[in-house]
């Protein structure tokens, strides 16, 4: 088995591509990731490459070519139908399908391995299905909705390929309903109601896979080598009502068992959206047979049950996390400069981890060593050139010589009881006492970004009070490095 080295992930901007490419990136084996998708990344990606392409087969092929690709990650599939149309759903999972393996072949390609993210969806939801669906059964019943039958289509796109192209591997990963904290599925937005609208007189079973096992397998697929069609699945089954009553919430039966469509209209005009591909899955429910991927080597991370579990801890959560993130939003001139330039330095206890803090995280940090002076002494105006960005020790940010900027004088004592001027309101907070409870990872990748005399200053403050080893070690690298002739 030769291992991945240069993998192209396709739908980039999904979810599961910039999961996927941020696992890989990790990975110091792995030579290249480049990403594709004709929109912008959603998730923050540190070494992965994006280009803005669509689908047409000679745009990727000269990518492939030019990168001499060998392992090709289909993530775009669309298997939930209330976020596009049934026209640009086909447009993007079969003809893009067509052109993705088109890319793909041909004797000359450098790709000897191709995974293909596909769906439960592609087994259907049937009254006399068989209990568990294994990867060797064909669909029992035609594809009654168009995601449905695009998703076999697609498949038996990819089935040719394969056939096609027999020294290529070539993997087909079915999934069933995820569950995760970061992701926006129309079952989620179901589970999400205080009351779950179900089916008067059905209770479905139900298979859960928790998102990180999604990615856990994608990445697995792209390491080994997994020929043919794998489920994926967490261990267990549940009942629809036993995933209620886990999550907390009331069953509430008030969808009539035939002519659920005509019901889900309306249901869709109060904000509640059932995709027609899900309505049979909320009748019969499915369950498949996912022993295959374990014998060829992952080990799953949660069953079914837990799953769920983590999930009801995420919506009892939500709200505490909602406050404290921030969105990610892809900046092109940016994020090649944070990936190329040989300005940009990874350098203490984060080194070769590929961690960066946010801007959020940044401006946090150095409001924090802002005021920060003497353990005694009032802060002074010289200790706020912290919050400046600073391009390196003794530069501006044009690339100059920076002019020495002689210190500030200290403000005279004041009483202790006198108040503070009128337009210098108190802090909140003693910004010594911030910076002090600062997580020392964190305050190591900021090091860098600092000038040599705030460098000095944090020195005589982490040697008078907190004395953490590994950040006077990394302000010690960095003073000796900005006084070197060379400042590297």
């Amino acid at each position: 088995m030769t291992p991945s080295r240069r993998v192209l992930i396709t739908g980039i901007s999904n979810y599961w591509g910039g999961r996927l490419a941020q696992t890989l990136e990790q990975d110091p084996s792995i030579e290249a990731v480049i990403g594709v998708d004709s929109r912008d990344p959603t998730l923050e990606l540190e070494r992965t490459e994006f280009v803005r392409i669509g689908t047409q087969h000679s745009l990727i092929r000269r990518i492939v070519q030019a990168a001499e690709i060998d392992t090709v990650v289909d993530t775009r599939l669309v298997v939930d139908s209330i976020w596009t149309s049934a026209r640009s759903a086909h447009e993007n999972n079969v003809i893009g399908t067509m052109n993705i393996v088109t890319a793909c072949s041909g004797p000359d390609s450098p790709v000897r391995k191709f995974v293909f993210k596909s769906s439960g969806h592609y087994y259907g939801a049937e009254q006399d299905d068989p209990a568990f669906f294994t990867e060797e059964m064909s669909r029992p019943h035609p594809a009654r909705t168009p995601i449905e039958r695009d998703i076999v289509e697609a498949e038996a796109t990819v089935r040719d390929f394969a056939e096609r192209n027999r020294d290529k591997t070539v993997t087909v990963l079915r999934f069933v309903n995820g569950l995760g904290p970061a992701m926006n599925t129309s079952h989620i937005r179901l589970f999400d109601l205080p009351a779950v609208p179900t089916i008067l007189g059905f209770d479905p079973r139900y298979q859960f896979i928790h998102e990180d096992d999604i990615v856990g397998i994608l990445e697995h697929a792209v390491r080994d080598d997994l020929h043919g069609v794998y489920n994926g699945a967490g261990d267990g089954v549940l009942a629809l009502s036993e995933v209620i009553d886990l999550l907390g919430k009331q069953m509430l039966p008030i969808l009539p068992p035939w002519g659920t469509g005509v019901v889900a209209g309306p249901l869709n005009r109060l904000g509640l959206r059932i995709p027609v591909e899900m309505l049979n899955q909320l009748r019969y429910g499915r369950a498949v047979d996912n022993r295959k991927i374990k014998a060829a080597g992952y080990r799953y991370r949660h069953t079914t049950r837990e799953t769920v579990l983590k999930f009801r801890e995420h919506l009892k959560m939500r709200a505490l996390v909602r406050s404290s993130r921030e969105p990610y939003r892809y900046e092109r001139e940016v994020e090649e400069f944070l990936r190329w330039s040989p300005s940009v330095r990874r350098t203490g206890a984060d080194a070769g981890k590929a961690w960066r803090p946010s801007p959020r995280q940044a401006a946090e940090l150095r409001h924090a060593l802002g005021g920060m002076g003497d353990p005694d002494v009032p802060p002074t105006a010289d200790a706020t050139s912290i919050n400046r960005p600073a391009a390196g020790p003794g530069r501006t940010s044009a690339g100059t010589p920076r002019a020495p900027v002689p210190p500030a004088p200290r403000p005279a004592a004041t009483s202790a009881a006198a108040p503070p001027a009128p337009d210098r309101p108190a802090p909140a907070s003693t910004p010594a006492t911030d910076y002090d409870a600062l997580d020392p990872a964190e305050l190591v990748a900021l090091l860098p970004s600092l000038e040599r005399r705030d460098l000095d200053e944090l020195r005589r403050h982490e040697l008078s009070r907190r004395r953490r080893p590994e950040v006077v070690a990394e302000i010690d690298r960095l003073l000796a490095a900005s006084r070197s002739p060379q400042g590297t």
